[in-house]
């Protein structure tokens, strides 16, 4: 499939389904993706399994060219909704991740104060007590949560390394519902085997995974662009809404993004 990586360290803005206009910080390399889930509909394709996956951008370049996108647009009265960490994997992972966050947050008081700062991640490392704790000083920490059952999480996903579904729920009930849970919804068969995370039996298991943790948002969506699998469908827009309302049934706010 024709997936993409992101060519920058910083780059956009983008106008965001989710988050209006986004300027985005991609904390991995730019020519492999890293990541601890191996997702079978990631838009980034296959994650980079070998030892030379290239070279993490530094601190100090990250915040130097960060700094600089956003005086510039700061000058030209340019907009900035929100400053995203996303990118080529999971940001996490980036051994500065707490430094850059905190400098981000330092530099967007200065610069663009109204701008919302948001991370998306798919949550393996918020077990971390610096990750959990940096997490909190954003606006949005917005964790991945495909299903409420683990044999699907590990078809999807695909974790690489030890995955336990009751810790990561564990984890994400710490944040005591200051938290936005973002789940991807598909079907289709990958490997002789079927996928599919909207049958009856797996949205009642979200459902109470969600009853769990009590998220303040969860946001719905399905895919968008290429995968990184073969045969990987996008759910439609009615089907979405079903799903959200069920959710919402639970009084948390639900975003459908189609």
């Amino acid at each position: 499939m024709s997936t993409f990586l992101f060519d920058k360290t910083v780059f956009g803005p983008v106008k965001s389904r989710r988050l209006g206009v986004s300027l985005g910080i991609n904390l991995l390399p730019t020519n492999s993706k890293v990541c601890t889930f191996d997702c079978i509909y990631c838009e980034c394709g296959w994650t980079d399994k070998g030892t030379n996956v290239g070279v993490l951008p530094t601190r100090e370049d990250v915040i130097s060219k960060l700094e600089g996108v956003l005086t510039e647009r700061n000058q030209k009265n340019l907009p900035i909704d929100a400053i995203t960490f996303a990118g080529n994997g999971e940001p996490t992972m980036h051994p500065a991740f707490v430094e850059i966050v905190e400098d981000t947050i330092k530099i967007r008081k200065k610069l663009f104060p109204k701008a919302r700062i948001s991370i998306l991640s798919n949550a393996t490392l918020v077990h971390k007590p610096r990750i959990f704790h940096v997490l909190q000083k954003v606006d949005d920490n917005i964790l991945k949560l495909d299903s409420g059952i683990e044999e699907t999480i590990k078809k999807i996903n695909c974790p690489l390394g030890n995955f336990n579904l009751n810790k990561l729920i564990e984890s994400l009930k710490q944040f005591e519902g200051d938290l936005t849970i973002q789940s991807m919804f598909i079907r289709g068969e990958y490997e002789g085997y079927k996928v599919d995370n909207t049958t009856d039996q797996e949205i009642e298991a979200w459902l109470a995974a969600l009853k769990e943790i009590a998220p303040k948002r969860v946001m719905v969506y399905t895919i968008a662009r290429d995968t990184a699998a073969e045969g990987i469908e996008a759910v439609g827009e009615n089907e979405l809404e079903q799903i959200a309302e069920k959710a919402r049934s639970l009084g948390i706010e639900v975003l459908v993004s189609h």
